[in-house]
């Protein structure tokens, strides 16, 4: 990377840096990954059933889950499910979560994508800021319910697909509903990403030994569904000049089966990736303490204390 370049914007050097690639078989490994029916997540799919892989999609949506099950069956050499999970519910994580053990015994991936990004502060039902609950604790519970099947089929890994908004920063424990700040869709995106970076520090000192490994990535800006949910305004920018300026998914996907497949991460874990690149996250994602902090907070927040 640049020498010039201040380490706060290294990311941009290392985004822009040739990606590793790998060419290892995923043949009988079972990979989990959510939010798989477009973008970043069909594209990991894609290429984890290209490359032989048992590939379980999660998705909200069963009708587009259906129709990316039929586009990934044309170039899979391994087989292709669906499970339904509404990951803005914590109870119907639970659920699939059910679900998921019930039918493989073995899980040997695991890979939280899904993401949400929100203009407007809103709840789910279950009383959580919705962008914290769909990208963090979501993908916390999945991964908490699933920990002992994935050490069952040791050597497993998970990958957190995080990203470069965590450096906006925005999570404060003792206001997590935002009731008493001001709410910013990028302070609320930072907040749910700061989140999971925290929390995976903390996971792989817990899965020392286990055969277990836990990494997170930025998958590259890239297009993708994401801030679909919000206004026609958003909407329009983001079609009419955010697009514009981003990349195909197929490179997150490429990073993605790396991540998940190549003999290079055996034992690699709590790092964090920028695709391919380890690359240091923002000061404020970095403490160890707080991560155990956040770690029993969201522990709490999913039921699991």
């Amino acid at each position: 990377m640049p020498s010039w370049l201040p380490e706060p914007l290294q990311f941009i050097a290392n985004e822009r840096a040739p990606q590793k690639k790998s060419d290892a078989s995923m043949e009988g490994r079972v990979c989990v990954v959510t939010g798989a029916n477009s973008g970043v997540g069909f594209e990991a799919a894609r290429h984890l059933a290209r490359g032989g892989a048992h590939v379980v999609l999660v998705c909200r949506n069963a009708q587009k889950a259906a129709a990316a099950q039929t586009r990934l069956k044309d170039v899979a050499r391994g087989p292709v499910d669906v499970v339904q999970i509404d990951l803005a519910r914590l109870d119907d994580v639970r659920r699939g979560a059910a679900e998921l053990l019930d039918r493989y015994p073995q899980i040997h991936v695991l890979i939280n994508n899904a993401g949400l990004h929100s203009t407007e502060l809103s709840f789910t039902a279950e009383g959580h800021e919705t962008v914290f609950a769909v990208n963090h604790l979501a993908s916390f519970l999945l991964t908490r319910l699933l920990l002992d099947r994935l050490k069952e089929s040791a050597p497993a890994r998970i990958i957190q697909v995080n990203s470069q908004g965590h450096r906006f920063g925005g999570l404060d424990l003792d206001d997590l509903d935002w009731k008493k700040r001001r709410y910013t869709g990028m302070r609320g995106y930072g907040a749910s990403k700061t989140a999971q970076l925290l929390t995976v520090w903390e996971l792989a000192k817990r899965l020392e030994g286990s055969g277990v490994t836990v990494n997170a990535m930025h998958p590259g800006s890239v297009h993708s569904n994401i801030g679909q949910n919000n206004g026609p305004l958003y909407r329009w920018f983001k079609h009419q000049v955010t697009d514009r300026m981003l990349t195909d998914a197929d490179i997150s996907g490429q990073a993605i089966y790396w991540l998940a497949a190549d003999p290079a991460l055996d034992g690699v874990s709590g790092r964090f990736f920028n695709l391919t690149i380890e690359e240091k996250p923002a000061s404020h994602a970095l403490g160890r303490e707080l991560g155990r902090r956040v770690f029993e907070v969201s522990e709490r927040l999913t039921g699991l204390a």
